[in-house]
């Protein structure tokens, strides 16, 4: 190698790794990683929607099995199937779920007006701690709390002689306030630090001139507050209305018990009973399919209202 180009290479080096450009290149490599992981996790199994193609039986290749066209995705809309039910199930629960995100915005107001640290701190950390325990727990401390026959809630009505004890986790009519009541309790309080931090980014110039104006805490919420947070809220719906299918299975799960299926099974477990307990695995995968479908379908109309109402979106 000549000395010339030696001091050209030695020069384009030194460019990547300094400055504004090396910075650059270091971000990127430290993005590297996620990128494989997302990758790996998030693309590679998709490989597996081939299985909706085929009449799949396990120990014998995707190569060698036979070709089924798009009999599963007709099966799903037959008349044995149950698929309308447990969407039914599925968009209503995450429809009712949607709730916690006005729910984390009136927390997040109550938490920011407070005035009292000690009590905001308690408060804040109260409301978050439940999305960090386990589903298994959370299920056991309503079970405590709601079992027909040694429930403190039933307990408490008997004494009072308030009426009969109440079945409520094998009621029909309870299912969906139950479980949408434990969406939120789980997932408001973080849900509100998200707001919190919004709100602390609004500058504090506009709160003062306002003051000076003559106006009172609600006209600051009302005037200054909920249009600061209101970008952060339209991301927020967005995202979860992409994810408004995908209810979760844990919860549901546990919850689940012959008296209320009719009501509380969704696509999450719907797959898992269907894929993995009757070994219906192309089925399943058909069901999963059709699902991400929805969803994408779902999160481009919300998308494009966000673009025409409110002047922001993702695409």
């Amino acid at each position: 190698m000549s000395t010339s180009s030696a001091v050209v290479n030695k020069g384009l080096i030194s460019n990547l790794t300094t400055g504004r450009n090396g910075l650059k290149v270091r971000l990127l490599v430290m993005a590297l990683p996620l990128f494989a992981l997302v990758i790996v996790f998030n693309y590679l199994p998709l490989w597996g929607w081939a299985m909706a193609f085929i009449r799949y039986r396990p120990g014998i290749s995707i190569f060698q099995s036979d070709f089924a066209g798009f009999q599963n995705f007709i099966k799903i809309f037959e008349p044995g199937s149950n698929f309308l039910q447990v969407f039914r199930n599925t968009l209503v629960l995450g429809l009712l779920g949607q709730l916690g995100v006005p729910a984390a915005v009136v927390l997040a107001l109550l938490l920011n007006e407070s005035r009292l640290l000690r009590f905001k701190r308690v408060i804040q950390t109260a409301t978050s701690l439940p999305n960090f325990i386990s589903m298994v727990i959370i299920y056991s401390i309503f079970f405590r709390f709601l079992s027909v026959e040694d429930g403190l809630v039933n307990i408490l009505l008997r004494d009072l002689g308030i009426g009969r004890p109440i079945d409520f986790l094998a009621t029909r009519e309870l299912v969906w306030p139950l479980q949408t009541f434990v969406t939120l309790w789980q997932y408001t309080g973080w849900t509100a630090i998200i707001f919190i931090s919004a709100i602390a980014g609004i500058e504090q110039e506009l709160y003062e001139a306002a003051s000076v104006d003559g106006a009172g805490r609600f006209k600051l919420i009302w005037h200054i507050t909920l249009p600061g947070i209101m970008p952060t809220y339209i991301v927020m719906m967005i995202i979860n209305i992409g994810f408004i299918l995908s209810t979760g299975f844990e919860q549901y799960f546990l919850f689940y018990n012959g008296m209320i299926a009719s009501h509380i099974e969704v696509l999450d477990t719907y797959v898992y009973r269907i894929g993995l307990a009757q070994g219906n695995y192309s089925f399943a995968t058909a069901i999963g399919i059709s699902r991400t479908i929805i969803s994408v379908f779902l999160l481009t109309i919300a998308n494009l209202m966000s673009k025409r109402f409110a002047d922001r979106s993702f695409f």
